[in-house]
């Protein structure tokens, strides 16, 4: 059997919860030799290393010190430093047989630029995915990141029939599941039985779970200063747990807003929490209301309603087929939800084709096909046929 050598990237907490089914999935196929690189995009502990110790992730065979704070800076310090890594080639010494990215974030866009240039083919996890909102940092990541890569594995039929329309050759495009859903199907038993509730006061079934941190959301004190005013009055009936994001607590503090979170008996206020435990929350939870894509997501494989603080999502499978319903940042609409959910009325949904927890196994199968045979350019053209 042919051994592929593979850089695996990851650098933003949502891309380790996807590196982790993958990298075991190499591991039991046997026909790989993965390279972890992780390019330090969130260098935050509460970012980024609870997830390799819950998740059973090795730690990375490298790890890059990426101080930029703009999107720009971040971008082109990954892409240089990146390059250099590729350039060396595997940890033997031989040429790296391509390069996997996941997600959205930074990190995937500058990694697949790097190796790209070096005509290292590259695999994007999640390709496809479109908000249609240019106004979004990651609809621009995944965007250019499709338009370079040389393998696009898609999560949802909408992601392909995207790909399609965008004049993608066919044969570089294939739809293997959610590889999120893995993980989550791999880990539930285990983050049920921290007893979260228990550590928050909660009685299973009947709390909220809060988190933002997209700009919509959390840039603007008023439109920040009316959500609260919704949590803080619908927390006298829901109790909620809010884990608060940094950007979000700064926010909170510079517009005087943590107070009444602080003061309102029914919230539970507390730092950003690792996979494990926020999973077992979610799990339990009466509604989710969230701005991340993520959540999205897990709120449709658990069954959980979901109000997601968006104009659009670029995962619309979990509004047509599962239990996230559109919101955005307006806060009489969230009040009309959460009475809806308080009173049982509420979207039900159902779990998407290939969420099954075997994408990882898929995505393996993909590119030992098809990566031997791969190198940048040598696929068609890209032709519209939109």
């Amino acid at each position: 059997m042919t051994t592929l050598r593979i850089a695996v990237v990851a650098g933003a907490r949502p891309n380790f919860m996807k590196v982790a089914p993958i990298l075991r999935a190499m591991d039991s196929h046997g026909g790989f030799s993965a390279m972890l690189v992780h390019t330090g995009q969130h260098y935050d502990a509460a970012l980024s290393d609870v997830f390799f110790e819950e998740l059973g992730i090795r730690q990375p065979d490298v790890r890059l010190v990426i101080r930029g704070k703009s999107h720009g800076e971040q971008t082109g310090e990954i892409l240089q430093e990146t390059e250099k890594v590729f350039a060396r080639g595997y940890l033997d010494g031989q040429p790296l047989d391509g390069v996997i990215v996941v997600g959205d974030v930074n990190s995937t866009l500058a990694a697949a630029l790097a190796a790209t240039k070096l005509q290292i083919p590259v695999a994007h996890v999640e390709a496809g995915l479109r908000s249609r909102d240019r106004s979004m940092p990651e609809e621009i990541n995944r965007l250019a990141t499709d338009a370079i890569c040389e393998l696009l594995l898609a999560s949802e039929p909408a992601a392909v029939q995207n790909l399609e329309n965008e004049g993608h050759p066919q044969d570089r495009v294939f739809l293997v599941g959610n590889v999120m859903i893995d993980t989550l199907q791999t880990f539930l038993p285990r983050a049920r039985s921290l007893r979260a509730t228990e550590r928050f006061n909660l009685t299973p079934g009947n709390y909220a779970t809060v988190t933002l941190h997209r700009p919509s959301n959390v840039d603007n004190p008023e439109t920040l200063g009316r959500l609260i005013d919704v949590l803080v009055e619908i927390s006298e009936r829901l109790p909620i747990v809010f884990p608060v994001h940094p950007r979000t607590r700064s926010r909170l503090e510079s517009g005087e807003l943590l107070r009444p979170l602080e003061q309102a008996t029914g919230i539970r206020l507390t730092e950003p929490l690792g996979y494990l435990e926020m999973l077992c929350l979610n799990s339990q939870a009466k509604v989710i209301i969230t701005d991340s894509g993520g959540l999205q997501e897990e709120s449709t494989a658990l069954g959980i309603p979901c109000l997601t603080m968006r104009e659009n999502t670029e995962r619309p499978v979990t509004v047509t087929e599962g239990t996230s319903t559109l919101i955005g940042n307006d806060a009489a609409r969230l009040k009309h939800e959460l009475e809806n959910v308080l009173t049982g009325m509420y979207r039900t949904g159902s779990c998407p084709k290939l969420w099954d927890g075997h994408a990882a196994e898929r995505i393996v199968a993909v590119l030992h096909e098809n990566l031997p045979d791969r190198r940048v350019g040598k696929s068609q053209a890209v032709v519209n046929r939109s």
